[in-house]
């Protein structure tokens, strides 16, 4: 039995926590897993349907429920969790989601356990990629065993800086754009980036670099 089959025989469900901060391109990236356009529809823990508009209003007046479960109609295999509100600095949001990764990894309930933990960090802006909520997560939550991946969203934004500093070096209109994803990956391997994230108290289990909208576009295992 493949390993993919088995795990969904035994659980059900693959559930992810999705972390990031606003503007991360979290959204765009579980429309591209689950190869939709859409929005997803939210439940609580019960399993009851929630209002987007109640949800959405909640998030606006600085409320946002980790606890809600976001599905998409298109692929009901995967059960994400929106962590949003610790990255902002909030210290009542951290210790929620402390909390709940606590919890979810350690029930006994299989289908209520987090089986995985996205970290989004977005490279349109990779000068600061690493922020001090980065360094938090990653330096004092203990997610027993969950894996956490780091996935650095945006990637695309380093092609351009890349497309510049090629067409400044004389390159040819061609030439950049043949050699821009190229130079992107070494233009985040510069920036030492992974190499930060590895070095803290509780790493990632790995990354990859994904860029465009499209679920056809890059996708880039570091």
């Amino acid at each position: 039995m493949e390993p993919t089959q088995d795990i969904r025989e035994k659980f059900g469900r693959f559930r992810i926590l999705v972390v990031g901060r606003a503007n991360a391109g979290k959204t765009t990236l579980l429309q591209r897993i689950c190869n939709t356009t859409e929005k997803p529809e939210i439940f609580d823990r019960e399993g009851n349907k929630i209002d987007a508009v109640v949800v959405q209003g909640s998030v606006n007046r600085g409320y946002h429920d980790i606890e809600n479960e976001l599905v998409f109609t298109s692929n009901q295999g995967f059960v994400f969790h929106d962590s949003c509100g610790f990255e902002a600095g909030g210290e009542d949001e951290f210790t929620k989601m402390k909390k709940f990764v606590l919890d979810r990894a350690s029930t006994t309930i299989l289908k209520e356990r987090i089986h995985a933990i996205w970290y989004c960090i977005p490279m349109d802006e990779f000068h600061r990629a690493i922020t001090k909520a980065e360094e938090r997560f990653f330096s004092e939550c203990d997610t027993n065993n969950v894996p956490v991946i780091g996935v650095f969203t945006k990637f695309d934004a380093l092609w351009d800086d890349a497309y510049g500093q090629l067409k400044r070096s004389g390159l040819t209109r061609r030439e950049c754009s043949n050699r821009a994803p190229e130079r992107a990956r070494e233009i985040f391997a510069d920036a030492k980036i992974w190499d930060r994230l590895r070095e803290t108290q509780y790493p990632p289990k790995d990354c990859v670099c994904v860029a465009g909208e499209s679920t056809h576009d890059f996708i880039y295992i570091v």
